[in-house]
């Protein structure tokens, strides 16, 4: 299927790796030009020479004036900025009963507070030209909070009721507004999650793998080429029609329609 957006400019945040690389390189498929960005600068740069048209950006987005330097430069490069994936590194795990008022600040400034300066910064200019996609990397956690990721629960739903707030107003201007909610997608992060999981309990990580897995109705962790691809369908001409939701890419993983 041609998604009808070769051509478009992207911005994807967090793109070094995992699900952002994912995504970068999905649209990259399509012709669109991406900026990959990430604190890892050679790799930013390194993943930007194997795609056409693409330019990597260093910057760490957690750190006073991130945001501005990744517009900045973006725009530097491509100019207009038709589509923004939103995406940050999660918090570390922790329940709710171990994180303190100044963890859940942390976690909202650099969950939502941090996209919602990136998303002011191309939305004007989607408005004016009556096109834009806004889409953010979240988690499944917005709909069922994960056990021992209360910071990542708390920040990311942060973000989903801003974008859903906002995909309201936006709506009649072509700009669409949604999340993408990985389930477990063999990524970096995925591992380290089931081996932070496995040092708690005293087990060997492939015992927690093999749970994880077995939880799943598709019985296997998911691949990032397949989120990626998910990713641009929703940033495409097709999909103009969906705001304001949140899509799961999960292999079955939430157990609610």
């Amino acid at each position: 299927m041609d998604l009808g957006i070769a051509g478009r400019n992207a911005l994807v945040c967090a793109s070094t790796g995992g699900l952002g690389e994912a995504t970068a390189r999905a649209l990259a498929a399509e012709g669109v030009n991406v900026v990959v960005s990430g604190r890892r600068g050679e790799r930013a740069q390194a993943i930007a020479a194997e795609l056409p048209g693409a330019t990597g950006v260093e910057v760490d987005l957690t750190a006073p004036g991130g945001a501005e330097k990744l517009l900045a430069a973006a725009q530097d490069a491509l100019g207009q900025i038709d589509i923004l994936v939103l995406n940050g590194p999660g918090p570390r795990p922790a329940s709710a009963s171990e994180v303190g008022p100044d963890d859940t600040a942390e976690a909202v400034r650099n969950l939502l507070l941090v996209h919602q300066k990136l998303v002011g910064g191309v939305l004007p200019g989607m408005r004016e030209r009556r096109w834009g996609r806004l889409l953010a990397i979240a988690s499944s956690g917005v709909e069922a909070p994960i056990p021992n990721l209360a910071l990542s629960n708390i920040g990311r739903s942060a973000l989903a009721a801003y974008l859903k707030s906002l995909s309201i107003d936006v709506a009649d201007e072509g700009v669409t507004a949604n999340l993408l909610l990985p389930g477990r997608i063999a990524t970096d992060r995925l591992s380290s999650l089931d081996g932070a999981t496995a040092e708690r309990e005293r087990l060997p990580v492939e015992e927690v793998r093999a749970r994880g897995e077995a939880a799943i109705p598709a019985k296997r962790y998911g691949e990032p080429a397949e989120f990626g691809a998910t990713a641009a369908f929703l940033c495409s001409a097709h999909a103009s029609y969906i705001t304001g939701t949140a899509i799961r890419c999960d292999g079955g993983l939430v157990p609610t329609l």
